[in-house]
């Protein structure tokens, strides 16, 4: 079936923020930063009354926000088993295997996530947006984090 597909690449769809990757053998990354880039596709087989697969100014002020809200803070993985954070005062202490970290709370953003990566940002990310296209004509969206230059990660899904 025909769709049509727009994407959305814009130079200011980004955020800047520390974090460190948990691996698997249970070892960790340092605590490092990425100026992390997101993209995004919407999909649809119709458009609106006005020839539009949905009010994409809107949808765009959403993004934006998201990505503000990730904007220069330290993101800790609120949901490790591997991780324990408290919040002391104004600060946010971490502790993982040996290390301790110790940070301004207005500066540290604890996300419902087991990991920071690249691949639960992005479904973090379609997760925050797909309910701002409901009522559209979008039938799929697909959010992709880029940590790096040729290193991303796109999270797709249907929306129906």
């Amino acid at each position: 079936m025909p769709r049509y597909r727009m994407v959305l690449a814009k130079e200011d769809f980004k955020f800047s923020s520390a974090h460190f990757t948990l691996f698997a053998n249970g070892g960790a990354e340092l605590l490092h930063g990425h100026n992390y880039r997101v993209r995004v596709e919407i999909s649809g087989a119709s458009l609106d009354a006005e020839g539009l697969l949905l009010d994409i100014e809107r949808f765009k002020r959403e993004l934006r926000a998201l990505c503000a809200r990730l904007d220069s803070r330290t993101l800790i993985p609120g949901e490790s088993s591997r991780l324990s954070w408290s919040r002391q005062g104004e600060c946010v202490e971490v502790s993982c295997g040996e290390r301790s970290y110790r940070f301004p709370a207005a500066d540290t953003l604890v996300l419902p996530l087991p990991n920071t990566s690249i691949e639960l940002l992005a479904r973090m990310l379609w997760l925050d947006l797909a309910p701002h296209l409901a009522g559209s004509s979008v039938e799929a969206l697909a959010v992709a984090v880029e940590e790096s230059a040729g290193q991303q990660c796109w999270y797709e899904a249907e929306l129906r």
